[in-house]
Parts: C-alpha cells; structure tokens; sequence
C-alpha cells in the first residue's frame, strides 16, 4: 500500500508537469512539447511572486503541491521534515500584526499586506538538526512544491526572514501553534497564491559554473 501510495504521489507530479505546465508566466499551448520541453519550460519561467489575488490556494491543490514536495530526494529516506500549511487569515494577520509592532518601517510600503510577501497561503517547513543534511532534503521539498505550483499557475516567494520572527520571543505562541515535534526547528517558510504581478526575470550568473576536466 505505502508503494502505491508513493508511485501515484509520482504520477499527479509528472502530471502536473507535463500537463499543466505552461506555467504562470509562460504563453501557448502544450500539445506540441515534450514532457522534457514543458519541464525546463517550467523552470525557467518560474519567478518570486510578492503580489498576489486574495483567494487563499484551494486545499485540494495544496494537497498536490504537498505531495510532489514530500517525493522530492531525500538522504536515506529520512524525510527529515515537517511542514504546516496555514491558510488562515486570523492566523497570518494575527502574527502579522506583532510583526509591525516590532518592525514598524515594514507597513510604511504601500504594499504591504502581510509579513508572508503578502501570499494568503504559507508553508512553514521544518527540519531535523541533528541530522546533518536535513536542510538539503527540506530544500529539495521546497523546490518540487515551487514547481509543481507553477505548473499550475500559482505563485510562490521562498521566505527565511519571517522565520527569523517566528522564533523570537514575540511570536512564540504563534511558532506553537504549528505544533511541529519535539526536536524539530522551523527552517524557512514559502508563500503560495496566485500572482497578480508578472516579476521579469533577473539575471544569473553563468560564469560561476564550470566543467572540470
């Protein structure tokens, strides 16, 4: 059972590549790409989004997203995380709120809704310290749910300094609220929404990668 649990958790992830993957920036149709095309499609369109529609994402594609994360590679099969989904907004306007109070220059942005980059739908996502290579294998899972997620044309921006909040003394009833095990620290956090911003892609530096002879 657990097998086929893991193979079928594969497939809604291939699917949702090779199908949906026009991706929340790109344009035309998918019948005439190859799977391959439409994967690398998907990656090098995918940007950070801050802006985003109010609708929180629908719990069904959360739970897809969710899936192809917990399939990412792993050292072991450890699976070395734990992740917490809110999609509350008495929850993120509630943190969000402390947030201001400690950092009153953040609400000056006109922008500014939420401490999240403004996405209705965050991922906390924690990791196991004594395991040394647990970040590895909680980046991993971050990376397949950004993917899949933009496949199917929602947006996500990888977030670390509302963590920096989250474990201050401020936001300790919050931090308990996700209820993650014993041992267990909060390492980065994703907002997830559709976007209501088209970022334009920054550059990258290929000279920082070399074939070694």
């Amino acid at each position: 059972m657990r097998l086929f649990k893991i193979s079928a958790a594969v497939l809604i992830c291939a699917a949702v590549l090779s199908s949906c993957g026009s991706g929340a920036g790109s344009e035309g149709t998918t019948s005439a790409k190859s799977a391959s095309d439409i994967v690398i499609e998907t990656i090098m369109t995918r940007r950070s989004v801050r802006q985003y529609q109010p609708a929180a994402v629908g719990r069904d594609t959360m739970k897809t997203i969710l899936e192809c994360g917990i399939n990412a590679p792993n050292g072991m099969n450890r699976q070395s995380w734990e992740i917490r989904v809110v999609d509350s907004p008495e929850f993120i306007n509630g943190i969000t709120e402390l947030y201001v109070k400690s950092n009153p220059r953040a609400a000056e942005d006109p922008s500014f809704k939420n401490m999240f980059r403004n996405a209705p739908t965050v991922v906390f996502i924690a990791h196991d310290p004594s395991y040394d290579m647990s970040a590895i294998d909680c980046g991993l899972l971050g990376e397949n749910m950004i993917l899949s997620a933009w496949s199917m044309g929602i947006g996500s921006c990888c977030l670390g300094g509302p963590v920096r909040f989250m474990n201050s003394p401020e936001a300790a009833d919050y931090l308990k609220r996700l209820g993650f095990s014993e041992g267990y620290e909060l390492l980065y956090c994703i907002g997830f929404g559709y976007p209501a911003e088209t970022p334009a892609a920054k550059d990258r530096d290929a000279s920082k990668v070399r074939f070694i002879d």
